[in-house]
């Protein structure tokens, strides 16, 4: 398994700095992405919901603005979302923590820690 950590990272919020500042503390290689400055591919997205066992609806931030004012209220299927999330960065939940095949929301913080067990 990797050794480095992949941390999907906005520096304006508490917990993703939280999961970084929690990392760092140990010694962990971290691989910092500001993934509003550089957002996933769909590829990359479908990617992480599969190391996260998640769906696409499940990662988004519910919110946003841009969620009040263009989805609440619809109903869409996987490939909608998916779509949403790679026009609309914002919208995707964080921090997502990646090690190897396996990934989790840093929410709270401390949830990061499943990670680093083998």
């Amino acid at each position: 398994m990797s050794d480095i950590l992949r941390v999907y990272h906005n520096a304006r919020c508490s917990k993703s700095r939280a999961v970084c500042a929690l990392l760092q503390e140990r010694g962990l290689p971290l691989e910092v992405v500001e993934y509003l400055k550089t957002p996933p591919s769909r590829a990359e997205l479908v990617g992480l919901l599969r190391k996260l066992g998640t769906t696409a609806e499940s990662l988004v931030r519910k919110g946003e603005d841009i969620y009040k004012t263009d989805y609440q209220g619809r109903e869409l299927d996987e490939e909608a979302w998916l779509d949403a999330l790679v026009a609309h960065p914002i919208l995707i939940e964080r921090p997502i923590v990646v090690r190897g095949e396996r990934a989790v929301v840093a929410r709270p913080p401390e949830k990061v820690l499943s990670l680093l067990q083998d």
